[in-house]
């Protein structure tokens, strides 16, 4: 069983026998060229395995603590890095199998890849993920959504596998999904999933996807440094829209940033520190709370070590 990441020191973690994996794994690895925030300091072993069984075969033996870094959009990593093992799937945990209308996708693969896919190959029901800036298996942990649809609604089965190198497939219901959130353990790493879809014309699905891309670049700051919607919608009322009462539109510290076109999103200008935007989004919190007497729970995932 791996060991928390509180116990852990860089000495302890970059000292560690790792097992003799088929795949790679790099050292002192600066994370911040692998977010969409462009922050965050190193990760002291990356690490991406072959395939499955050398997931599996590194699981048996190792003991440091994992974190599962996808396509770095809905995540702060701090400036201090992540120790420990920092897991990227990525090649065979990439690819897409189109058997009828069930598609099988790896947990590497962009939400963005398999809507694609799915539009070659007329195949509809996924047409929402060519919006997410993310990958499967972060829209599993997730239940990754938009435009009224959500992961759950189009899923059949996900695979995950145990830090004990344990494999277990998970119907849609077995997943307990929640709004932005499943119930499956924070320390299984999901690795694959099939999705359900509907057959029609792909110049119908294409004209779907662009609709929803459109609407996404009229409302959101998309060619910005971001990561995405930064609070969850509390229940009954959007999370923009308290902030904007708040007074927090165009709110900054540092280079970071509240987006004037969508201020559930916030923008690192170019210098911003992950402390800059984790501090913004704590005083948009606050300034929230004194306004509405609501607490903003965070959808951005903040991960590793302060300076």
């Amino acid at each position: 069983m791996a060991l928390p990441f509180e116990t852990m020191s860089d000495a302890d973690t970059l000292s560690f026998d790792l097992p003799k994996v088929r795949g790679r794994y790099q050292y002192d690895v600066l994370l911040k060229s692998l977010t969409w925030f462009s922050v965050g300091g190193p990760a002291s072993i990356l690490f991406k395995p072959k395939d499955l069984d050398d997931l599996i075969f590194f699981l048996k033996s190792n003991t440091l603590p994992i974190f599962t870094l996808g396509a770095g959009s809905n995540i702060i990593i701090r400036d201090g890095g992540i120790r420990g093992i920092t897991l990227r799937l990525i090649g065979d945990f990439s690819q897409i199998v189109v058997k009828d209308h069930i598609v099988e996708v790896g947990a590497g693969c962009l939400d963005r890849t398999l809507a694609l896919t799915c539009q070659s190959h007329g195949l509809s029901g996924l047409e929402f993920f060519i919006s997410i800036p993310g990958t499967i298996g972060g829209a599993l942990a997730m239940n990754a959504g938009a435009y009224g649809v959500e992961t759950k609604d189009r899923l059949l089965w996900a695979e995950a596998v145990t830090p004990n190198g344990e494999i277990h497939r998970l119907s849609a219901d077995e997943m307990g999904f929640g709004y932005r959130k499943c119930s499956v353990p924070k320390d299984w790493i999901f690795t694959k999933a099939a999705f359900y879809t509907t057959q029609a014309p792909q110049e119908e699905i294409q004209r779907r996807m662009q609709d929803i891309l459109e609407r996404r670049q009229e409302t959101q700051p998309v060619k910005g440094r971001t990561g995405g919607s930064t609070f969850k919608n509390p229940e009954n009322d959007s999370a923009w829209k308290l902030i904007d009462e708040a007074g927090c539109r165009g709110l900054m510290q540092g280079d970071a940033v509240i987006s004037e076109k969508h201020c559930n999103f916030m923008m690192n200008l170019g210098n911003a520190s992950a402390k800059d935007l984790e501090d913004l989004g704590d005083k948009v919190r606050q300034r929230v709370l004194e306004t509405s007497g609501v607490t903003l729970d965070w959808e951005i995932l903040r991960v590793g070590e302060y300076y």
